[in-house]
């Protein structure tokens, strides 16, 4: 009994092993890609602050732009996600980054709302599959109780593209500005868009397509992943068609869970240097310092919510807290607007809740779906969700121009983030918790 135990226990310190072998490989690696694609999305935040006087953008012109991005992105996520599990990991994400990349640096010729939009709607098509297709990936090498803190991690690149970004992005808008007769927005565009490409070209090299390519893994490495994977599917249904997974209520649900978060998540990161730029803020470097509080805030939960998570095997509640907290930090917004330091508070309650939702929200579909069915059904719901982009860019652009306040959009983030923890209630618990 003793050795059968002490066998257990030794078997069980070797599979955390290779799992941490196989985490810095991969973890680090895609949450430099995820900071890099964010970056590439959220930029225009920054952008606004100097290009909408150039060019003489409205509010709504802006959000509408901003917004767009998701329509190109709603369009091509399933085929993307169903293309990425066909051809491998290595070439499609190499693909949609250098693509990317190559759009991102186009904006730095725009003149004209058609061109922005044009632009932002093929980025969107650009980069459409990338985040739902990590999914895919890690949910093909970690098995769902390993899941959630690996997800924070991975997604913690979304701060921290706010944290390194945003005072860049102030950086390159001041002191650009002028050199070569280009504006410092043109420059920020150009600048940051170089990074995408060479990442991309590196994924060719560096990410293997499944376990069984890899070979910096030795046999018995492989065999421990294989079997850890293989049981964790036992809990999921892979006779799911994938015709099947659009008429799963199921799948329509954690869309709708999606939709309500993300809606946040715009609201944060389109419209934070807005934001802190309507509580008296004028300089955009200082803008940019400001803007990264919130995000170290949020990857500080982020972590403690994923370990948590794992630890207790329970997804529910991991959820609705970090949405309440969102909609909280939106409520109390238009009371203190007045203080720069009392909306840094607030926003950092919201971003922390906001941005944690996103990798806890993917240990939902993993825990009843697998294979082609799992991988249409996170571009489906990720694709859903992202039309928030489109609706949360577009309203809050439109709100401000009708009210001339901020506090109507305020309201509407806060409604939609508690709508999503109502949502997250309805699931039983008994269906993602394990």
């Amino acid at each position: 009994m003793e050795a059968t135990l002490q066998a257990g226990a030794t078997a069980s310190t070797y599979e955390d092993q290779v799992y941490r072998k196989v985490s810095w490989r991969l973890v680090p690696f895609l949450m430099l890609c995820f900071l890099i694609a964010y970056l590439d999305r959220i930029n225009v935040g920054f952008a606004k602050l100097q290009m909408s006087q150039d060019l003489g953008f409205s509010e709504t012109v802006y959000g509408l732009g901003a917004g767009i991005f998701f329509i190109g992105y709603f369009l091509f996520e399933v085929p993307s996600n169903l293309m990425l599990h066909k051809f491998g990991a290595k070439v499609w994400i190499g693909r949609i980054m250098v693509t990317w990349g190559v759009l991102s640096a186009c904006f730095a010729f725009v003149e004209t709302p058609t061109a922005f939009y044009t632009l932002r709607f093929l980025l969107g098509l650009a980069e459409a599959g990338f985040t739902p297709g990590i999914v895919y990936y890690l949910t093909t090498w970690y098995p769902s109780h390993r899941r959630a803190k690996i997800m924070a991690i991975y997604c913690m690149g979304s701060p921290l593209s706010g944290i390194i970004g945003n005072p860049l992005s102030g950086l390159l808008l001041s002191g650009m500005a002028g050199v070569g007769g280009w504006a410092g927005w043109q420059w920020m565009f150009l600048i940051e868009a170089v990074p995408a490409v060479l990442l991309g070209f590196f994924c060719f090299y560096y990410l293997d397509s499944s376990i069984s390519k890899a070979k910096w893994l030795s046999d018995d490495e492989k065999r421990v992943l294989e079997k850890a994977k293989a049981e964790d599917v036992k809990g999921a249904d892979a006779h799911v068609s994938v015709g099947k997974v659009f008429t799963d209520r199921r799948v329509w649900l954690i869309s709708l869970i999606c939709f309500c978060y993300v809606s946040g998540q715009y609201g944060i990161t389109l419209w934070l240097p807005t934001f802190i730029k309507s509580t008296g803020v004028g300089d955009p470097l200082t803008i940019g310092l400001l803007s990264a509080i919130p995000y170290m805030a949020a990857i500080v939960a982020m972590y403690f919510f994923g370990r948590s998570a794992d630890k207790h095997r329970e997804r529910r509640w991991h959820l609705i807290i970090p949405c309440l907290m969102g909609a909280v930090g939106f409520l109390a917004l238009p009371w203190i607007m007045h203080s720069t330091a009392l909306s840094l508070v607030f926003l950092s309650i919201a971003a922390a809740g906001i941005l944690t939702c996103s990798p806890l929200f993917w240990s939902l579909p993993s825990a009843f779906l697998s294979g082609a069915a799992l991988a249409t059904a996170v571009a489906m719901s990720n694709a859903i969700g992202n039309l928030a982009g489109f609706t949360s860019g577009y309203l809050v652009g439109y709100l401000r121009d009708v009210t001339q306040s901020s506090n109507s959009a305020y309201y509407f983030i806060a409604t939609m983030l508690v709508l999503g923890a109502f949502a997250i209630w309805t699931i039983p618990a008994k269906l993602v918790n394990r």
